[in-house]
Formats: C-alpha cells, structure tokens, sequence
C-alpha cells in the first residue's frame, strides 16, 4: 500500500521542501513504507502524474492539510475522480493533539515559558470560505494553553476576522503583556513571511511554522492507517 502525502503546492521553494522532509521522517518512521509526495499545483510530482504511477487499488492519499477546506474538499477529490485511480483519501492532519504539542514546544524554543502568565500567543492561521473549518481551528487556541499560564486567541492572516491586528488588541483587553505568534502552519511560505513582517512592524516575537517535526509525520501515519482500517471494515 502506497501513502501519498499530497501538499497544495505554493511558488516559494520551502514549502515543497518541507513537504519532502515530512516524506523523508515518515520514511524513516516506517522502513519499507511506499511512501510518496505529490502535489495540486505549482511544484512537481503532480498528483495526477503520481496516481498514474500506481498500482489500482494500492494508495491512500494523506492531504498535507490542517484544515477540512476547500483543497481537502475539492481540489483533491476532484484530482482523484480525473484521474480513474481506485484510491482513497483520508482525513486532513486536523487540529491533532500531537501537532498542537508541536505548536507548543515551536513556543518554547523560542523562549516563551509555559509558566509566565504575560504571555498572549496569537495563533494565526490560514482562514476558509467555510465557517465550520474556521471553527475547527479556533479550537487550537484553547487547546494550545492547557497545561500553561498563557492566554490565546486565533487570528487569520487571510479571509475572515479576526485579523492579527485585532487579535493583538483582543489579548492586551485580557491583560496579557508579552504577546508572541504561533503559526499554525506547516511550513514557512509567503503567507508566513508576511505575518513575520507584521511581527518585526510590532515588535513581537514570533515561533517557527510546524515544519517536519517527528510527531507530523507520525500523524500523517495515523491518518493513513485509518483510512485503511475503514476500507478494511466496509
């Protein structure tokens, strides 16, 4: 069974990067693993050309998503059904309690300590057309502070509010004096750039995106695991 970990596909080169370095773990996680990166757009292989290189019935493809939006919903599916590949997607990453660990220890890396009760982290992420996804990723800030001092709220760097700006203001309204940003993004991109541009602007520290960390990858093969053992049951 071969895993195809399929990424949106962005122009700037770290983010493809990042996606093969997320292979390379699972990889090493799993010997002996068929494990395969692909992508919607803008970088190669393209999914298409790598579900024509599959055996029929022999794939799941892993979004390399954190959000059930439109990628998830549309463009993926739709690149499956083109292609005549008999295969099965599973789920996004989600807001997986590993990668939130992960959030977490990219804070503390970058000196913010889990007892200092002045820390409001803006957790910005990528926003969607689908209320319910943003929803879903509100949920990180909550879950973010468990086991901490800190206070947390969410902010989009695109689409809807509120903006970083607002959530900034939001967090100083509750008392938090040592405000930091937390992306909740897999990998560093053009969005990510221009949230570190309005960190420098503001003088506040931000963490590094997700990245290939050890507990992505072992996410990714959950999500794989479990789309074979609901194959297997139906």
């Amino acid at each position: 069974m071969t895993l195809v970990l399929t990424a949106h596909g962005s122009a700037d080169p770290r983010s493809a990067e990042t996606a093969r370095s997320i292979v390379e773990c699972i990889q090493r996680l799993r010997p002996g693993l068929d494990a395969r990166i692909a992508f919607c757009e803008q970088n190669s292989p393209n999914l298409r050309d790598v579900l024509a290189d599959l055996p029929r019935g022999h794939g799941v493809v892993v979004p390399l998503l954190l959000a059930d939006a439109y990628h998830a919903r549309v463009d993926i599916p739709e690149m499956i059904a083109e292609s005549g590949a008999d295969v099965r997607q599973a789920a996004v990453l989600g807001e997986d309690d590993r990668l939130i660990h992960v959030l977490r220890q990219r804070l503390e890396h970058a000196g913010v300590s889990r007892l200092d009760p002045r820390v409001g982290v803006l957790v910005t992420a990528v926003g969607s057309s689908r209320p319910a996804a943003n929803a879903r990723t509100a949920t990180v800030a909550r879950e973010l502070t468990l086991t901490t001092r800190w206070s947390a709220t969410t902010a989009f760097a695109t689409g809807p509010q509120p903006t970083l700006a607002e959530a900034a203001d939001e967090l100083r309204r509750r008392g938090a004096t040592r405000l930091v940003i937390a992306p909740w993004f897999l990998a560093p991109g053009r969005i990510t750039d221009r949230v570190a541009d309005f960190a420098v602007a503001q003088g506040i520290p931000m963490s590094a995106p997700l990245g290939a960390h050890r507990q992505v990858a072992e996410t990714v093969l959950d999500r794989f695991d479990a789309a074979q053992t609901v194959h297997a049951a139906a």
